[in-house]
């Protein structure tokens, strides 16, 4: 069950969103009109916890996912002690979707966490960020952006070599044992037909 608040406060507004179909993930933002570099679109809201329940809350969104639920992740960073729990029906801001080349940003001022732009956006575009996870768990994260430059995976920028380095490895690593599958299948075959009376 999701920790939606169904008594909190009436959903966030903006004059510069409004709510769409999107073709990277469910519901999405997009500019109501065309938005400055550096505009806060809106603010990213929630319920302020403690790290010890951001982790329990954490730790049950994963069995979620693993149940085959929804295993979205609405966590931000608030400060050492304290995060932001997005996963509240008021926060309109939580539909803003993940992308590898993003045209938004979120920025912590004061308390607050708001979705920016990165750069001068059109009316009509989908407004994203990166989501910015860490390398822990990366494939659990599968990114459907679409953009030309797309990992593959929601990871940090940072991250990008640590993955792509992976990705390698386990490429190779099957073909490895594809090789050697085959290798045994043919040994066999061999077998086979020396044992074949004549």
């Amino acid at each position: 069950m999701k920790n939606q608040d169904k008594t909190g406060p009436d959903a966030m507004t903006s004059p510069w969103v409004r709510l769409a179909a999107s073709a990277v993930h469910g519901t999405g933002l997009y500019a109501t009109k065309a938005i400055a570099e550096g505009t806060r679109v809106i603010e990213y809201v929630g319920e302020k916890i403690t790290k010890a329940e951001s982790d329990r809350r954490d730790k049950a969104r994963q069995e979620r996912q693993e149940g085959g639920e929804d295993g979205c992740v609405y966590l931000f960073e608030l400060n050492k002690r304290y995060d932001l729990d997005g996963d509240v029906e008021w926060n309109t801001a939580r539909l803003s979707n993940h992308s590898c080349a993003p045209n938004c940003e979120t920025e912590h001022v004061r308390g607050h966490i708001w979705i920016s732009a990165l750069r001068d956006i059109l009316e009509g575009a989908e407004l994203s960020y990166d989501y910015g996870f860490d390398w822990e768990n990366w494939k659990d994260h599968l990114c459907r952006c679409g953009t030309p430059s797309c990992l593959g995976y929601i990871v940090k920028k940072d991250q990008w070599k640590k993955v792509k380095k992976a990705i390698k490895a386990e490429a190779k690593e099957a073909k490895r044992k594809a090789k050697a599958e085959r290798e045994t299948a043919s040994k066999g075959q061999r077998k086979q037909k020396e044992k074949k009376p004549t």
